[in-house]
């Protein structure tokens, strides 16, 4: 236990970075004009909190080691979520503030996941293994709850008139809050009850079993209450960070001229980072399985989670929360969803499926600086 407390070193700068800036934060981010102080501040933020997000990552696997799946990866996909939900609230809050960029970044993390990690994951595993399979039930699951949360929260309101440019009145916002919380719930007890073993395995293969006993030498496992204390410990002091990040983030906006979508492109980029290298570690040691249970566990909680987060701080706060996507955008949507389910309607994976993704990520990206 106690060498183990010495190897989070992290938490130790994470700690002395927040107290700076509790202290100092107002004097150096009040002038951001001079290129190297920006540079300097942004990255030494950036750095910081990617340690952070990865300590959160680690703390969290290795409670997954602990718990068991699908509940450990339910902690990591919570984990991240609420992560993302502080950076939204913290950049919102932030001088005049973007009523479009929840959307944005939800629209981000979907395209960012099922175009980009999906496709990767997927290639790579392809490009080792051929073929890969998973558990079909657990990944009809996920796509059950996505797809409809997905458009009722991010299309339904370019089309209703109760309330103008794209936003939805308040029985509306209300009545998306508790079917979001109440989806989600459902699908949690689904997932940790009656019908745990969709999201496992069907057919633990011999490197998977190999690729666990290593990853038990990488991530030194302790007791649940120390991995819970510390993956709390680098929440709350993400909390402070992320209000200080959402400055100098709001700057490069303003200044560059950049699109406002890109400020949820960098903002679920920062976010998915650790979760991405997992699962592609997985499809790597070839449990695809895990990766399926990460990514789409991720896109889930984003819609079913963040979504009512968002609507609710902008009740509490009285700030518009626009959710509509653009029509380039909903087409996009609508394309990532068909290509999802059916990528996901056949148990056994390839790399074709995974090039397909890729390239529709590629695509996004472009549309994101050239409408």
């Amino acid at each position: 236990m106690g060498l183990g407390l010495l190897k989070e070193w992290p938490l130790l700068v994470n700690l002395i970075t927040t107290l700076v800036f509790l202290i100092f934060g107002q004097s150096l981010l009040a002038d951001l004009s001079h290129p190297a102080r920006f540079t300097l501040i942004l990255t030494w933020l950036l750095l910081i909190i990617l340690s952070s997000l990865f300590a959160v990552v680690r703390h969290a696997e290795s409670l997954a080691e602990k718990l068991g799946e699908p509940l450990g990866t339910l902690v990591l996909t919570l984990s991240v979520t609420a992560v993302e939900v502080m950076i939204i609230i913290a950049t919102m809050l932030t001088g005049k503030g973007n009523p479009t960029l929840a959307r944005d970044a939800m629209f981000a993390v979907i395209m960012i996941v099922l175009n980009g990690k999906v496709g990767l994951t997927l290639l790579i595993g392809g490009l080792k293994y051929k073929e890969q399979d998973y558990n079909l039930q657990g990944a009809n699951s996920f796509l059950a709850v996505i797809l409809p949360l997905a458009v009722i929260g991010l299309v339904l309101p370019n089309y209703t008139s109760s309330s103008p440019d794209q936003t939805f009145s308040l029985i509306q916002t209300a009545f998306l809050i508790i079917v979001s919380v109440a989806l989600y719930g459902i699908f949690l007890t689904i997932q940790n009850g009656r019908h745990r073993a969709y999201f496992r395995p069907a057919r633990p293969t011999a490197e998977t079993k190999n690729a666990k006993r290593k990853w038990r030498i990488v991530h030194e496992v302790h007791s649940v209450p120390y991995h819970v204390l510390l993956l709390l410990g680098y929440m709350g002091l993400l909390v402070i960070l992320t209000q200080h990040l959402a400055v100098p983030i709001d700057f490069t906006i303003r200044v560059l001229g950049a699109p406002v979508a890109l400020a949820g492109f960098l903002i679920a980029t920062l976010v998915l980072a650790p979760e991405s290298l997992g699962a592609v570690r997985a499809a790597l040691v070839n449990d695809l399985q895990r990766s399926v249970n990460i990514l789409l566990g991720s896109v889930l909680a984003t819609i079913g989670l963040t979504i009512p987060a968002v609507l609710t701080f902008g009740l509490l706060w009285h700030k518009p929360i626009i959710l509509g996507l653009e029509p380039v955008d909903i087409t996009m949507l609508s394309l990532t969803l068909v290509l999802s389910t059916m990528t996901f309607s056949n148990s056994r994976t390839n790399v074709l499926l995974g090039a397909v993704h890729l390239l529709l990520f590629f695509a996004y990206l472009l549309l994101i600086f050239q409408r």
